[in-house]
């Protein structure tokens, strides 16, 4: 099993971010710490994707009217 967890270092202590699963209770856990000033590759891999997605969804948008209403009803009866 693998998994990406957070944890904060504080006194000697890791305090994750979240619970594991009870599983896992008493079992050996091997850690690889990455210090979070680094983005890991999954994360730049993400940010990426969203900038690649926000530049698409820009060619599409359009602007509103300042007095522009959606409205539901009028909507649906198309």
């Amino acid at each position: 099993m693998s998994k990406v967890l957070h944890a904060i270092y504080h006194n000697g202590n890791l305090v994750l971010d979240e619970k594991l699963d009870a599983a896992l209770e008493g079992q050996k856990l091997t850690l690889i710490l990455v210090e979070a000033d680094s983005p890991s590759q999954v994360e730049l891999e993400q940010s990426e994707r969203l900038q690649n997605f926000l530049k698409w969804a820009q060619q599409y948008s359009a602007k509103l009217l300042p007095d522009y209403r959606f409205d539901r009803e009028e909507a649906h009866e198309r």
